[in-house]
């Protein structure tokens, strides 16, 4: 805080030092919109330059790397598709031949759809289990082939409050069941690795206006969700971003293993 004369102060805002990640290089994985965008802003805005993964074909990507360059970061654009073996792998090799060294991950990339449960096709179920589940255990795995020979890193692992609850209204058990696996999964891979330095933690989103909630044909049900939500609204993507940077940063030092549930109070009902 700076005092220019009386009665005039100036506040410079500074980051704690326990959340400043000044020297991190982290990757992002779903970093083109959504989620994973504002996480991405959030942690460069903290100090980190970031390597933002996806498929450049949907759009965004850049422009969130543009974003990140705003803020006085460092980033890269890396095209993958979580699912297919080695693909993480290469991102990493990537993220690290430009950026640096990795120690922040964020694994955001999923996909979410909806079908009664007696109607569904095998396809459908295997196919989101592909991303969601394999996926992220594969981004898992490449990530910490990079930190666990140097003792250090953070992997946090995008869930949903939907892997501790069933949605009312939403016929989903495959999305579910898949973000119950992301949490344990995390739970897992958090004893393995503590004692080589590697921290897996999780966030689970609630209701969040991302692009797809902001579809015409959703703004009813998005009122509902709304007013399911103690806090009487839904999360803006921005506001995962906090808890990211929490994650990332020494503040979480002695934290892995968790499912930090950003819900608005709503699993409290």
């Amino acid at each position: 805080m700076t005092v220019h004369g009386e009665g005039e102060l100036e506040v410079t805002k500074t980051i704690p030092e326990q959340f400043d990640l000044t020297g991190q290089v982290a990757l992002v994985t779903g970093a083109g919109s959504g989620i994973g965008q504002a996480i991405a802003i959030g942690l460069a805005q903290a100090g980190a330059d970031i390597a933002c993964v996806g498929h450049a074909s949907r759009g965004g990507l850049e422009k969130t790397a543009q974003q990140v360059r705003d803020t006085g970061r460092n980033a890269v654009t890396v095209e993958a598709s979580i699912e297919v073996p080695g693909d993480m792998e290469t991102a990493v090799a990537r993220t690290e031949a430009e950026l640096g060294k990795l120690t922040i991950a964020v694994n955001n990339a999923g996909v979410a759809n909806a079908a009664p449960a007696l109607d569904m096709s095998i396809d459908q179920w295997r196919s989101l289990y592909a991303v969601n589940v394999e996926g992220l255990f594969l981004s898992c795995q490449a990530e910490a082939k990079s930190m666990l020979p140097r003792g250090k890193g953070s992997i946090i692992n995008i869930a949903s409050m939907s892997g501790s609850i069933s949605n009312r209204g939403l016929t989903q058990a495959h999305y579910n069941s898949s973000k119950a696996a992301v949490i344990h999964m995390t739970k897992s891979l958090a004893t393995e690795w503590a004692a080589s330095g590697v921290r897996v933690n999780a966030i689970s989103p609630g209701y969040t206006l991302t692009p797809m909630n902001k579809r015409p044909e959703v703004a009813e049900q998005l009122k509902g969700f709304a007013a399911d939500t103690p806090i009487q609204r839904v999360a803006e993507p921005e506001e995962m971003a906090g808890p990211a940077v929490f994650l990332a940063s020494d503040a979480s030092s002695f934290v892995t293993g968790i499912d930090l549930i950003v819900d608005g109070g709503f699993v409290c009902w």
